[in-house]
Parts: structure tokens; C-alpha cells; sequence
């Protein structure tokens, strides 16, 4: 791979790292740029794991370091999303690529409209009582969050965020660290779904890794508003952009 390239690939990295930490989809941009590289969009989707295995433990570590992540309660909801990821990266392993590439153009169009319309904002608003354990009721949302993030990792931040702050009454800050925990648990069983499946490139997955790393460590130090603020223009531009060029509508070049 030339340098440029690796240099492009760590840049996409670090934005997709910090858009992750502070709020989600980052995936969003790391999918497009995965198979601008040439991967199949079925590898490129079980590729981005690594990335995003490697930079939640950057990201779990630094919300532990500042005493705002409830382990217990994130390993209570990781359960359910364990179990559903499981489910949704078989799904995902038997589509063929065409079709994969059109789910994930749809579900790029939908969370262009979820950011448009501020879903961080909207979460944000909410503060709830938190209960102790999980309820039957959010052992079932976080097993079909569980389902979709095991399917396509794009956008499940976004889910996961309204799952704990609307479902389980965390304030934004510390559903961003539970957040982290839970798909840093359920990350490594999706990943070796893909990776038994020969749909892991493990070198270019890496190169992505050190930028997500990196945004993760640089986003954990900001407030979850100033973040979301910010990335959320460019998040619409290329969910946009992506989304088109997967349905066919117009061949865009990133």
C-alpha cells in the first residue's frame, strides 16, 4: 500500500475514532474508505472490527480513568448484545456482496436522516433513574441493538446511545462509556465470525486501527456535545455521499 494511502486510511481512522467515542457512526466513513481500498464490502464490514476493537479499549480505558463508566450495568447489557451480535455477523456472512452493498447504502440513507435531525441532541434532553439490573424489556432492545451492530457496525452508536439513556436513564456522558464497554465486549465474537469466514484483512485493519486508537484517545478527553457539534456536518456529507454511490445512484470517488 503507498504511503499516501496509509496516511489516508489513519486520517479516516482517527475521525471515525473520535466520531465513535463521543457519539457513534463512525463506521460511517471507515466502510466507504475500506472499499475505495478494494475490499469487498463484506470484508471491509468484518475489517473495521479490528479498528473498533482496539479503540474501545482506548476509549473504555480513559472513561474508567475518570471514575464515569458503570461497569457492572455495562456488563449486565452486554449479555443481550452478545447474543445478537452473534446472530446479526452470520446474517451478514451469508449475504452476497450486491446485496450487502444495498442494505448498507439504505441503512447509510436512514442514518443520514437520524443525524440531520440531532439524535445526540435529542438523547442528550433526557435523564432518567437507573436501575440496578436491567429489565426484560432492555435485555430485548439491546439484543436487537446486539443484532444490528453484529449485521453492520455503521450507526449502532447512535442506537445504543438512545437504548441507554431513553431505555436505562444514564445522562449522555456516562451512556458514552457504557456504550464503549458493550461493544468493546461483543466486538471479538462478531470479529471471529468474519474471520472464520476468511472476510478480514488484517493488515489494512490494523493501519485503521492506529487512527481509530488515536481518535478515541483525543475524543475521551472533550465533552460529548462539543464532539457531536462538530463531526456532524461531516458525517452527512459522506453518510450522503457513500450512500448514493453504494445504491448506483451516481459513481462517486472518495
Amino acid at each position: 500500500m503507498e504511503w499516501y494511502l496509509i496516511l489516508a486510511v489513519i486520517g479516516v481512522g482517527f475521525l471515525a475514532g473520535f466520531i465513535n467515542t463521543l457519539a457513534g457512526s463512525g463506521s460511517l466513513l471507515t466502510l466507504p474508505m475500506l472499499m475505495f481500498l478494494g475490499l469487498p464490502a463484506n470484508v471491509a464490514n468484518g475489517t473495521n472490527r479490528i479498528a473498533i476493537f482496539l479503540q474501545n479499549i482506548v476509549g473504555v480505558g480513559s472513561f474508567r480513568q475518570q471514575k464515569v463508566l458503570n461497569v457492572r450495568m455495562g456488563l449486565w447489557l452486554a449479555l443481550p448484545a452478545v447474543a445478537g451480535s452473534l446472530l446479526g455477523a452470520q446474517i451478514a456472512i451469508e449475504l452476497q456482496e450486491a446485496v450487502m452493498e444495498r442494505i448498507i447504502g439504505i441503512l447509510l440513507i436512514v442514518m443520514f436522516f437520524l443525524i440531520l435531525y440531532k439524535p445526540a441532541q435529542w438523547v442528550k434532553e433526557y435523564s432518567g433513574l437507573v436501575r440496578s439490573k436491567p429489565s426484560t424489556l432492555q435485555f430485548i432492545i439491546f439484543f436487537v441493538i446486539g443484532i444490528y451492530g453484529g449485521f453492520i457496525q455503521a450507526g449502532v452508536g447512535i442506537f445504543l446511545l438512545a437504548g441507554l439513556v431513553l431505555g436505562a436513564g444514564f445522562d449522555v456522558v456516562k451512556a458514552n462509556a457504557i456504550k464503549l464497554l458493550i461493544v468493546l465486549i461483543y466486538t471479538p465474537f462478531a470479529l471471529a465470525i468474519f474471520f472464520m469466514n476468511d472476510q478480514v484483512n488484517w493488515k489494512i485493519g490494523l493501519i485503521l486501527a492506529l487512527g481509530n486508537m488515536l481518535g478515541a484517545f483525543v475524543a475521551s478527553r472533550f465533552a460529548v456535545s462539543w464532539g457531536t457539534r462538530y463531526v456532524r456536518y461531516v458525517l452527512l456529507v459522506v453518510i450522503f455521499g457513500s450512500a448514493l454511490k453504494l445504491l448506483g445512484v451516481v459513481d462517486l470517488v472518495f
